[in-house]
């Protein structure tokens, strides 16, 4: 017996003060964010049957009122949150670069060795990412879900499905309210997974 699950990735729109890094800051969607969620989500044929969503405001707003209109449930799951910026959190790339910038250079070379101070390293955001990647999985076998989280999140998915190596995650750009569908095959106790 084949079982097919498809899980659709949608980044969270523009927020107030998306020019900073804000991973654990909880920030609003601006109504220009509102608007690019909402085109993403229309432009879809999509049937979904749940949503999971991180629960910073920016994605678990809009996951609430998609819930509502469309009848679906909903569940938090702040293993979904965006990477933990440390002490840059809330901090523009344009002021670090004043302060901090070989520090700021050689995170963007290589976060993987050079996570900002105090922050969540790599591999353990990777760690906690894929727990809850495989937990869905299973809990939704057989089903379309949507999953509204954030861009480090949906990087550290793509590299896990594409064999991509985690240290080299910021190699995919994903844009305010990108979706990106993931197919999950279960065949004879084999499952491949794939960006479709």
């Amino acid at each position: 017996m084949t079982e097919v699950t498809y899980i659709d990735l949608l980044r969270h729109g523009e927020t107030e003060n998306s020019d900073r890094f804000n991973g654990s800051t909880d920030n609003p969607l601006t109504e220009l964010g509102w608007s690019q969620m909402q085109t993403s989500v229309e432009n879809t044929t999509a049937q979904w049957q749940s949503i999971v969503t991180s629960p910073l405001i920016r994605c678990a707003n809009f996951a609430e009122g998609l819930s509502k209109r469309h009848n679906l449930p909903v569940t938090h799951d702040k293993r979904f949150q965006e990477i933990h910026f440390g002490q840059w959190e809330g901090r523009s790339a344009k002021e670090l670069i004043q302060t901090d910038n070989d520090a700021l250079t050689r995170f963007w070379q290589s976060p993987m060795q050079n996570p900002p101070p105090q922050a969540e390293h790599l591999l353990n955001f990777e760690e906690r990412i894929l727990t809850a990647w495989h937990d869905i999985n299973r809990q939704f076998s057989g089903k379309n879900i949507l999953l509204i989280t954030h861009s480090g999140v949906i990087r550290v998915i793509l590299c896990h499905i594409l064999q991509h190596p985690i240290e080299q995650l910021l190699e995919f750009e994903i844009e305010y309210a990108a979706l990106k569908r993931i197919q999950i095959t279960k065949h004879q106790g084999t499952m491949i997974a794939g960006l479709i």
